[in-house]
């Protein structure tokens, strides 16, 4: 694994760990400015959005849900890295059920990683793989 690489499971395992605390400072720390997030209830464009959308999630996770990163992988070359990770994000009766979706792209930017893009979804809970609605 290249330095980059893991400069950038460090921060996406630090992040994670700052959402499951409920630390906004933490989880936007590491984001750039124009930061663009597709999320699950919808787009977010730019760092003040993106903090706007966390206390609503946080105050949902305070009554027990779970936010943990099960799988991740990470692709980095000198500048930009992507990385795409699988989530137990639920509330514990319901996280062995389906897994949160995330995608990242970052890039560097004066010498340190930041997040430019961020993509969670979660899989259509009531289709099979592989099966298409008409």
């Amino acid at each position: 694994m290249s330095i980059n690489e893991e400069r950038i499971r460090g921060l996406i395992e630090a992040w994670a760990e700052a959402v499951h605390r409920g630390e906004l400072a933490a989880v936007v720390a590491d984001h750039a400015e124009d930061i663009v997030m597709f999320d699950v209830p919808g787009e977010v464009r730019g760092i003040e959005t993106y903090r706007k959308a966390w206390p609503p999630f946080f105050e949902w996770q305070a009554q027990g849900a779970l936010f943990e990163i099960e799988t991740l992988e990470v692709t980095a070359g000198d500048d930009v890295a992507f990385a795409h990770a699988l989530l137990r994000c639920g509330m514990p009766e319901d996280v062995a059920r389906h897994r949160l979706r995330l995608t990242l792209g970052l890039r560097k930017k004066d010498g340190r990683w930041v997040v430019a893009h961020e993509h969670h979804s979660f899989p259509l809970a009531d289709h099979s793989a592989g099966e298409q609605e008409g």
